[in-house]
């Protein structure tokens, strides 16, 4: 901090599983802390767990990101296009939205694709082996799975997932305003397009579903059907390649972690979760009424941004919060958010990174981080952690 003016967010991270040193130095002084965000005005850090769950529960938290004054910490394709998904609305219009498409990712439904995911997971490590004894994890295995499996769920053809990934993730990292609104035009003219084609010809996938069954009746139109499958494509494979890359990274080549996965990979995916966090400061919002917690004050038009990294390692609740404990399935973390918005593919996710993980140490159980773990070359964005690269011997 440099004389009473309160310390910028966002921070980069410098360790891919790690919070930024400064947002723990706030949290060891208070949970909610005074910050600058990037427009320049004041704003609001909440790093501890109790005060995260009861903000992200209270209805005087918005996550409107039309209000003035939104907490923005990239700029926004909203604000050039069309583009507006629930993950951006309060309720009920939220709630009415959210209706549309829970259905797609119910337990039941998730656990009857896990012999799909495995199969697809064997098929790349097959890729991979039959390649040498080499790779880089994140091209080669972590994105592609998710891609495959996004695309599956919405009726994207595979043979565009270079296409989507570039977009998604320009709009999700990139610093520039043009550059994100282009990606997002891109996106939204291409899933356009796919629509007015899935109306000719249904396939048994969530796009023609929601066509079919929400578009028809009047509840959603075309152009809603469309921004939530930008959200779904953006939400549904850089977070959990991300996730995936990390947690490989931690595994490799520790065969006390190896084997406690393998013995309980449930709670084991729970531990890597909370103690990843890589969509650490995805979370912001704005106060529409004055609100106290934790002894703060927290005004009518504040913006808040919430680091569920550290809230996830808060020392008040966890006698050693840095540790990796991979028997520890506790689901209280908040990894996937908290509240009304909290994350509406978590089960798929979950799924995701528990077959993943156990399919790639199953079939390369010698699997190993081939650089020094300082060298690996860390993704650090405001909304997605994790790793550009991940070279990997076995």
């Amino acid at each position: 901090m440099t004389g009473d003016r309160p310390p910028r967010v966002p921070q980069p991270r410098t360790c891919p599983h790690e919070p930024p040193a400064g947002y723990r130095q706030l949290h060891a002084r208070h949970p909610v802390s005074r910050v600058t965000l990037p427009g320049g005005g004041p704003g609001w850090l909440v790093t501890g767990l109790a005060e995260t769950r009861a903000l992200l529960s209270d209805p005087r938290i918005s996550a409107d990101r039309t209000r003035p004054g939104y907490p923005a910490l990239l700029p926004s394709p909203a604000e050039g296009t069309p583009l507006r998904t629930m993950a951006g609305m309060d309720d009920p219009d939220h709630a009415y939205f959210r209706r549309m498409v829970t259905a797609w990712f119910t337990v039941r439904r998730v656990r009857a694709m896990r012999p799909a995911l495995a199969r697809l997971a064997g098929s790349l490590v097959d890729r991979m082996a039959a390649g040498g004894r080499s790779a880089d994890l994140v091209r080669d295995y972590c994105l592609p799975l998710p891609s495959m499996v996004i695309c599956e769920l919405l009726g994207v053809p595979y043979a565009d997932h270079e296409f989507f990934q570039t977009r998604t993730r320009t709009m999700i990292t990139a610093p520039q305003r043009a550059e994100v609104v282009r990606a997002a035009a891109d996106l939204i003219d291409y899933l356009t397009g796919l629509a007015a084609a899935k109306a000719e010809r249904p396939g048994p996938d969530l796009i023609s579903g929601l066509l079919a069954d929400q578009v028809a009746a009047g509840r959603m139109t075309v152009e809603q059907v469309v921004n939530t499958a930008v959200l779904l494509l953006g939400a549904g494979h850089e977070t959990t390649s991300s996730a995936i890359a990390v947690s490989a990274a931690l595994l490799a080549g520790d065969p006390e972690r190896l084997a406690a996965l393998r013995a309980a990979p449930g709670p084991a995916v729970e531990a890597l979760l909370r103690h990843t966090s890589v969509t650490d400061t995805v979370v912001t919002r704005i106060a529409v009424a004055d609100v106290e917690v934790g002894g703060v004050r927290i005004r009518a038009g504040d913006g808040l941004v919430f680091s569920t990294a550290v809230a996830n390692r808060d020392h008040r609740e966890r006698p050693d919060p840095d540790r990796l404990d991979l028997a520890d399935g506790d689901r209280g973390h908040v990894a996937f958010g908290f509240g009304v918005h909290q994350c509406l593919g978590q089960n798929l996710a979950r799924a995701e990174l528990e077959v993943a993980l156990a399919v790639l140490f199953e079939r390369l159980p010698g699997l190993r981080v081939a650089v020094p773990a300082a060298d690996l070359p860390v993704k650090s964005s405001p909304l997605v952690n994790g790793l550009h690269a991940l070279p990997v011997q076995w």
